[in-house]
């Protein structure tokens, strides 16, 4: 379909000259000599871009580009003038025009303004398309639950999220914190604006202070140029600080002071910076008992704890089992190109039997290995993890008859052990590897050795 342009300009010449150059080009266009017919044309029917002369009659090029602004009309605008200066263009621009051409100028300067402005408007309907779907992946109903505590809590949210309230999300590791946070920000005002993770305990100490504020050029050693911080990065949106708990004490201080004061400021800076942020922050570790133990401010804690949401493990709202199941089917057939149609009784009654240690994250990671692994239209007992397959019911380990390698099984009892122990102090480590008697080094290579997400 040819793209439509709008030609305005006072010179009879110029409106022919262009017309005739552009319908080469494949554009469909219509001209007018003035802004005043100009804007009855724009009110009439839609164009996708307007080549618009800046001196004109009755109604010049700028206050027709404020009339456009004031009657929220949707078209590209080029100017145009003989008489351009970059005062000129920078005007243009201000007012909200996408390019500015001074004449005389080239034909195929014309046409490539166009061509430029052309991928510009695809890029924005796609970026459309795309926040779109990524708001509709994160609404409160794509979230699947049939336990009642669940669905109260989500109403709960559901409620405050058009709100700036600060929200604490809390519960263990993969029980879909992150997932809260972006349904909230999606479904709120903010959802065309950034949405900014940042883990707290991942990142280095001495950075996290400029990765948050940013720095100045010269702050410190490396600084080599002006950087901004997450904080400037995620203005008018929502900062989703992850593992809040982690965040050192000093640091603590200032983000408390940025909470009150909706100020920045950058490292190595004397100049404060307003910035219009959400914050999301949360945690595994029991922040009401961190500020007792002295890990953690009391006057921070009772800032963030605004609205408090704990999403309960995995093994308290088993009946979500299934319905999960079939959401990652339908998601790794699309991601996998497989065609599975669902899961044994067998396989299924394995899955209800597990302790979940890593929540919903943990279950999603089994059905996409056993999806990778099945070569019929259902997954099997024998697609499942190996760690899935060693416990029935009662948690008892299941050696198959013809296992004779004293090796193998202990790796298999090790591992169902770890999983208990983790599945029993809600993934805390520390209190997992005390049960477990080893120490917590120990333990965190174990982890990595069976490949256990927590």
């Amino acid at each position: 379909m040819a793209r439509k342009v709008l030609i305005v300009d006072d010179e009879k010449n110029m409106r022919h000259m262009l017309e005739v150059l552009l319908k080469e080009e494949g554009f469909e266009t219509a001209a007018a000599e003035d802004g005043e017919e100009a804007l009855a044309r724009l009110e009439a029917e839609d164009f996708d871009f307007m080549l618009c002369d800046i001196r004109m009659p009755k109604m010049d090029g700028p206050r027709l580009m404020s009339e456009i602004k004031k009657k929220n009309i949707q078209v590209t605008v080029i100017m145009m003038s003989a008489y351009g200066t970059v005062d000129t263009a920078i005007e243009s621009m201000k007012l909200g025009a996408y390019d500015y051409i001074p004449k005389p100028f080239r034909a195929d300067e014309v046409v490539l303004t166009l061509k430029k402005a052309e991928e510009r408007e695809k890029l924005v309907r796609e970026n459309i398309t795309l926040r779109r779907a990524v708001a509709s992946e994160f609404a409160f109903d794509s979230i699947i639950t049939k336990n009642p505590k669940m669905r109260e809590l989500l109403e709960t949210v559901t409620k405050v999220a058009p709100y700036k309230s600060t929200v604490l999300i809390t519960g263990e590791s993969g029980t879909g914190k992150e997932l809260i946070a972006k349904a909230i920000h999606f479904s709120s005002p903010r959802r065309d604006a950034p949405f900014i993770p940042v883990n707290c305990g991942a990142i280095p100490e001495n950075l996290l202070e400029s990765e948050l504020f940013g720095h100045v050029k010269g702050a410190f050693t490396d600084a080599s140029q002006t950087k901004r911080g997450l904080f400037e990065e995620a203005n008018e949106g929502t900062l989703f600080l992850d593992e809040i708990g982690e965040l050192p004490l000093m640091l603590q201080v200032k983000l408390l002071r940025v909470l009150e004061s909706e100020e920045i400021r950058r490292v190595g800076d004397t100049q404060q910076i307003k910035v219009d942020v959400r914050i999301i922050a949360s945690t595994l570790r029991d922040l009401a008992d961190d500020v007792k133990q002295g890990r953690f401010r009391s006057d921070l804690f009772y800032r963030l704890n605004v609205l408090n949401i704990h999403l309960p493990p995995l093994r308290e709202r088993k009946e979500d089992i299934p319905t999960l199941v079939d959401e990652f089917i339908r998601r790794y057939n699309q991601r996998l190109g497989k065609n599975i149609h669902g899961i044994s009784p067998e396989a299924q009654e394995m899955l209800m039997n597990n302790t979940w240690a890593g929540n919903v994250r943990e279950l999603e990671n089994a059905i996409e290995r056993s999806m990778a692994l099945a070569e019929g239209t259902r997954i099997e007992v024998d697609n499942l993890p190996p760690y899935l397959r060693k416990t029935m019911g009662d948690g008892i380990l299941c050696i198959p008859d013809n296992e004779l390698s004293i090796k193998k099984v202990m790796r298999q009892l090790e591992e169902m052990l770890i999983r208990r122990a983790l599945a029993k102090t809600a993934g805390n480590r520390t209190q997992a590897a005390r049960l477990l008697e080893i120490s917590h080094r120990a333990l965190l290579y174990k982890l990595k050795d069976y490949d256990i997400d927590m």
